[in-house]
């Protein structure tokens, strides 16, 4: 990821709420296979556990999901490692992960009211909000393993509670209680277990980046935060509120 200093978010504590804002992410890898294409992707959401709940193994935190079986990714990393104990593999390279902001749209040049009156001087962009991760990949492949099965009945329990309440706003009370995994049959959540293999990502380097109009001049960044309100609808509000924000913290730096 390209990282101009004007863009960068260096803290860590907003790049691992990003991440618990935006669970989806995408898991990519980098594997020699004689039967799989060499780069691989997934889309998965993500259950974070900060670094203060991973202990001295995770000091960073860690990324924790489940893949089907059969994904061709999955069939990779297994060969990668095959001279492994059944139980828990591990891949030697980092694997990158990669997560999106929400919000994200096409900025016209017409938002741009100080330059291009001036001299014209404008191009379209894109403005958006993204993370990445890297870090080292163990698979819980075999959900007969007390570490496996124990690592699958955790993750999918801690992925539907961090969703359910929220993603959708199922918190009880006056809203509707959340969907729990014991809800559906026991039996059935034990065949899906065996057809996942359960994902977890040591982080070892955390980045992320805000691209939001903030190295425009004053009057172009207004220009940005009003057109954007003006295009109404939730993504349009939210980022004229972004662009906002983080031209404000960026004039804050500066000073």
């Amino acid at each position: 990821m390209f990282l101009p200093g004007i863009h960068a978010e260096t803290d860590t504590a907003v790049l691992l709420q990003f991440i618990r804002e935006n669970p989806l992410g995408i898991l990519i890898t980098n594997i020699k296979s004689s039967q799989q294409d060499f780069l691989q992707c997934t889309h998965v959401p993500f259950v974070l556990d900060l670094p203060d709940e991973s202990g001295e193994s995770a000091p960073q935190g860690r990324l924790r999901a489940h893949i089907a079986k059969q994904n061709p990714q999955v069939k990779a990393m297994i060969e990668a490692v095959d001279n492994q104990p059944p139980n828990i593999l591990e891949l030697d390279d980092d694997v990158l992960v990669l997560v999106n902001g929400k919000y994200d749209h096409y900025v016209t040049p017409k938002f741009y009211v100080e330059t291009k009156p001036d001299t014209g001087k404008v191009v379209p962009t894109w403005n958006y909000a993204a993370v990445q991760i890297y870090g080292k990949l163990s698979l819980y492949y075999d959900s007969k393993t007390p570490e496996t099965g124990a690592f699958l009945e955790k993750q999918l329990h801690d992925l539907s509670e961090h969703t359910e309440r929220s993603i959708m706003g199922y918190t009880g009370g006056d809203r509707p209680q959340p969907w729990k995994v014991a809800d559906a049959p026991e039996r059935y959540i034990e065949l899906m277990q065996r057809n996942v293999v359960g994902i977890e990502i040591r982080i070892n380097k955390i980045e992320g980046k805000f691209k939001m109009s903030q190295e425009k001049r004053n009057g172009d960044r207004d220009g940005v935060v009003k057109g954007f309100a003006s295009l109404g609808g939730e993504t349009g509000e939210a980022i004229s509120a972004l662009v906002n924000v983080r031209g404000e913290l960026h004039d804050l730096k500066r000073q």
